[in-house]
């Protein structure tokens, strides 16, 4: 599994990943599944989108800057 940040591509409205070395995952899309790293747990998540992006079953108020990996 690939280790990275995720961001937010205005251009594109979608989420991306951004990893270590420097290149990215090339945007997320509904449904994608991946691991986040909540309280130094890796938690298996899904990205989906509604009124707005989201990690089901991650309460987190901002999701870029987020470690996850894929």
């Amino acid at each position: 599994m690939k280790k990275g940040i995720l961001i937010y591509d205005s251009s594109t409205n979608r989420f991306d990943i951004l990893y270590e070395e420097g290149n990215s995952y090339g945007g997320l899309h509904c449904g994608t599944t991946m691991e986040v790293l909540i309280n130094d747990e890796w938690a298996p998540t899904r990205i989906e989108y509604g009124n707005d992006w989201y990690l089901v079953g991650v309460q987190k108020e901002s999701l870029p800057g987020l470690q996850v990996r894929i």
